[in-house]
C-alpha cells in the first residue's frame, strides 16, 4: 500500500455536526469501561503528541495544516531536480529534528504506557514518527520488547537510510549535516539560545520563509564511498507520501487488529488510508471500536463507531486510575 496525502472527504467535512457534549469525568468512565476487559489494540495519531509540543497534521475543523508534504519520488530522484529537493528537505529537517529529539512524553503517552505495561493494551500501532511512545516505556522495557509491542506504521525519524540500504542513527547524521554546513549550525545554535525555534511539523521539518536552499550541503553516504559509490540519496526511515508501507509492517498491523477483542483509537483523524483501513477491518470483524479525538475524522459516517470528542490529555490520567 502506498501512502497518499491525508484527506478527509469534503462530504464528511460538510456534513459534520456539533459533537454531543460529554464531561471529562463521564468520558473517562466510558473509556475505562471500554478498556477494562483487556486485549485492546490501540491506534494513535498526531493528536497524541500535541501536548509534547509537536504540531498536529490537522486543525479542529479538519483542515490539513502542512501543505509542504514530502514526495518519495522527488526525494529519491537521481537528477539535479531531485538533489535540489533533498537540499530543501534536509535543511528544513535539520532545523526541525532537535525539537522532536528533545520532546518528552506527555500525560497521554504515559497513560497508554501504563495500560501497555499491565497488558490491558497488548499491541499499540502508532502513525507517529516521533518515538514518544518508546520514550514513555524506556525505563521499564528493553528495545526488543518495545519492538514487539509497538508498531510504527509510518516508520521513525530517528534513523536515516541511504538508497543502498546503509543505516545510521539520526544524531550521527545530524552531526554530519552540522559539519558540512557550519553556518547553519551557528544559525541553529542562535535559535536555541533565543528560544525562537520555528514550529515543528509532525514529520520533523519546519516552515522557512525567504530561504535559499541551493548552498545547503547534503553529505554523501560514507559506507557507499567505501564501495566506490557516490550517493547523497538519503532519507529518514519514515514512509513518505507515494512510498509503500513494507509488507511485513502491513501484515503485522492487520494481525494486531484481528487478534484483539476491541479497538481504541486516540488523537487521529484517520485521514491516512493506512490507518483508516485498519479501523474498517475491525468494524468488518464486528469488533467494538471507540475513537477519542477532537474534530471531524474520516471515520465519522461509519456505522458501529463510537466517538468521544475530547482532547486525550483531559481524560487519560483518570482512565488509567479507573482501569488499574
Amino acid at each position: 500500500m502506498r501512502i497518499s496525502v491525508p484527506t478527509i472527504p469534503q462530504a464528511v467535512l460538510s456534513s459534520a455536526t456539533a459533537a454531543k457534549t460529554i464531561s471529562p469525568a463521564a468520558a473517562a468512565q466510558r473509556i475505562a469501561s471500554f478498556l477494562a476487559p483487556g486485549n485492546v489494540t490501540t491506534i494513535t495519531g498526531a493528536g497524541v503528541s500535541v501536548d509534547s509540543g509537536i504540531r498536529a497534521y490537522r486543525g479542529s475543523k479538519g483542515r490539513y495544516l502542512n501543505p509542504n508534504y514530502k514526495s518519495y519520488q522527488e526525494l529519491v530522484d537521481p537528477t539535479e531536480k531531485g538533489f535540489a529537493f533533498r537540499q530543501r528537505y534536509w535543511l528544513r529537517s535539520y532545523l526541525g529534528y532537535k525539537p522532536v529529539q528533545e520532546a518528552r512524553p506527555n500525560t497521554t503517552h504515559y497513560a497508554l504506557a501504563a495500560l501497555q505495561h499491565t497488558n490491558v493494551i497488548p499491541k499499540l500501532i502508532t502513525q507517529n514518527v516521533d518515538g514518544l511512545h518508546h520514550k514513555s516505556l524506556a525505563h521499564v522495557w528493553d528495545e526488543a520488547r518495545m519492538k514487539e509491542r509497538i508498531l510504527e506504521l509510518h516508520g521513525s525519524l530517528h534513523k536515516v537510510q541511504c538508497s543502498h540500504g546503509h543505516i545510521v542513527d539520526r544524531q550521527t547524521f545530524q552531526d554530519r549535516l552540522s559539519a558540512a554546513n557550519p553556518e547553519w549550525k551557528v544559525y541553529m545554535d542562535e535559535l536555541e539560545a533565543t528560544g525562537q525555534r520555528p514550529r515543528t511539523n509532525p514529520d520533523g521539518d519546519v516552515a522557512l520563509e525567504g530561504i535559499e536552499y541551493d548552498t545547503f550541503k547534503v553529505p554523501e553516504c560514507p559506507d557507499c564511498l567505501l564501495d566506490n559509490k557516490r550517493n547523497s540519496i538519503l532519507k529518514p526511515e519514515l514512509i513518505f507520501f507515494g512510498e509503500s508501507i513494507p509488507p511485513e509492517v502491513r501484515d503485522r498491523s492487520i494481525a494486531d487488529i484481528e487478534e484483539c477483542d476491541r479497538l481504541f483509537l486516540v488523537g487521529t483523524t484517520l485521514a491516512t488510508y493506512s490507518a483508516f483501513r485498519l479501523l474498517k477491518h475491525a468494524l468488518e470483524l464486528k469488533k467494538p471500536v471507540l475513537l477519542l479525538n477532537v474534530g471531524p475524522t474520516r471515520a465519522d459516517p461509519l456505522p458501529g463507531l463510537e466517538k468521544i470528542e475530547l482532547a486525550s490529555g483531559l481524560v487519560m490520567r483518570d482512565v488509567v486510575r479507573a482501569v488499574l
